[in-house]
């Protein structure tokens, strides 16, 4: 078997804050938790895919403090243009959305961006030849 992508773990200062952040943008719900010694310990994953790809949070980090201009981030597709534009509004009103709305060329596509509790930056985009709508995206760009 060739090696494929199971995971991703991050150590946050406040793991409570990032579970909420990531149920409430991502629609990502916690599958597993424990206790290791003193540090608890959380995945999270989509519905459908816990099986697929997990979020691992530990607590125990220290907040990132990115600058708005560094791309580097998590990526979520959407099925819509105006899910993005909703996303945006949400984060905006608590003060998390970094980069608003915008459009780039293919493959790129409709996108914004959060910062979550920790300092990531997660993006929410339409139009990439990845996720929800990757199909429909293909059939109307090959006519």
């Amino acid at each position: 078997m060739k090696p494929r992508i199971t995971h991703i773990a991050l150590h946050v200062s406040d793991l409570d804050a990032c579970i909420n952040f990531y149920q409430t943008f991502c629609e990502m719900a916690v599958v597993h938790q424990r206790v290791a010694g003193t540090q608890r310990i959380v995945w999270m994953a989509e519905s459908g895919r816990e099986r697929d790809f997990i979020f691992v949070m530990m607590e125990g980090g220290k907040d990132l403090r990115l600058p708005d201009k560094d791309y580097r981030h998590f990526g979520f597709a959407l099925a819509s243009r105006e899910h993005v534009d909703k996303i945006a509004a949400a984060a905006d009103h608590v003060d998390c959305l970094v980069w608003p709305p915008r459009e780039e060329p293919y493959p790129v596509g409709y996108y914004c961006g959060l910062r979550d509790p920790n300092g990531n930056y997660v993006e929410f985009s339409y139009g990439q030849p990845l996720g929800p709508g990757a199909e429909e995206l293909k059939t109307t760009a090959t006519e």
